[in-house]
């Protein structure tokens, strides 16, 4: 089951549609309406691709690092957003704390509305 805050394998496209290779990605959330489409953004261990003060950096010492299945210090590509299917996303590794979560759908949100 799918759930916001899991980090799922997902082969994310190439913003030029060529096919991309397969990396962790954060569940934001559901869809509305009938299908079960997702949003989800790249996650990235390209830390100097960071965008200050909109991506979120996970690092070591930080606690959800643990339970997020990453291996290494990681950037949460909010830049980088799909809509997809349940159905082609390949399984959760782990998840982020609710209140990380929380930090990067409100950098999302600040960033929609200006």
């Amino acid at each position: 089951m799918i759930q916001e805050g899991q980090i799922v394998l997902f082969r994310f496209p190439q913003t030029n549609q060529s096919s991309g290779k397969l990396r962790p990605a954060l569940v934001l959330c559901k869809l509305p309406g009938p299908y079960e489409d997702w949003l989800i953004c790249m996650i990235s261990t390209q830390l100097s691709q960071q965008i200050d003060g909109f991506d979120e950096l996970i690092r070591p010492g930080d606690q959800d690092l643990n339970y997020s299945g990453l291996k290494a210090p990681s950037l949460f590509r909010i830049s980088r957003l799909a809509v997809v299917e349940k159905s082609i996303l390949l399984g959760a590794i782990g998840e982020i704390s609710t209140e990380r979560l929380s930090l990067i759908k409100t950098s999302l949100s600040h960033w929609i509305k200006r």
